[in-house]
């Protein structure tokens, strides 16, 4: 398959989920919302569940990308963070996550409706493997904080980025936040982050702080 024409159709896709949910993803729809001949879509993805596979593959490569631009610790060419970096490190993220509510909100929205959809079909559970980057990274990223428990703290971390990014963009935080796309949008989400990374690399009370990775 064409790159280029895998690109067009699961963005056609992504934005066709974004804008009328999924039983609004058929593939006249994204033929349409593509402005290629109706079969197009079809021809390249014979099943609904091959087309959202694909879109989910596109959404985890898209999303990966925006990571490794942002230089999200973890990442293949990233250092290793210490301590005195979290500001820095949640400025990172949050600039990530700024980006996920506004430029690319469609496909934040998509993700959600294709995990939604995968509690209800058992077959589509193999898309949540798409997310193991993302712990993978914040479990690197822990180990060499100095966090107690990086395993385990990897996996509540991205639960609660994960959390705090859908609060923001479908939950009651989306009332009062400041708007998406704006310096002072990043800069509470910064905040926020840096208070989750701070948390989850204290030390245990009574015992020093364990020397960081280099």
């Amino acid at each position: 398959m064409p790159t280029d024409r895998f690109a067009v159709l699961t963005d056609a896709a992504i934005d066709v989920l974004a804008d009328l949910g999924m039983r609004g993803l058929t593939h006249r729809a994204v033929d349409g919302r593509a402005g290629l001949p109706l079969g197009t879509t079809s021809a390249y993805f014979r099943t609904r569940k091959a087309l959202i596979e694909a879109v989910v593959r596109r959404i985890a490569d898209l999303d990966r990308a925006d990571l490794e631009a942002n230089r999200i610790p973890g990442a293949a060419d990233a250092p290793p963070v210490v301590l005195d970096d979290i500001g820095e490190v949640a400025a990172g993220i949050a600039a990530v996550l700024d980006h996920w509510m506004s430029a690319a909100r469609n496909r934040t929205l998509a993700r959600y409706a294709c995990l939604l959809e995968a509690t209800h079909h058992l077959q589509l559970r193999t898309i949540l493997a798409h997310g193991d980057p993302s712990r993978a990274q914040a479990r690197a990223m822990l180990a060499a904080a100095g966090a107690r428990d990086p395993e385990r703290d990897g996996e509540h971390l991205v639960a609660c980025i994960d959390g705090l990014l859908f609060n923001r963009l479908a939950g009651a935080g989306s009332r009062g936040a400041p708007a998406p796309g704006s310096a002072e949008n990043r800069a509470d989400l910064a905040g926020a982050v840096a208070t989750l990374l701070r948390a989850f690399t204290a030390p245990p009370a009574g015992r020093p702080a364990a020397p960081a990775a280099r």
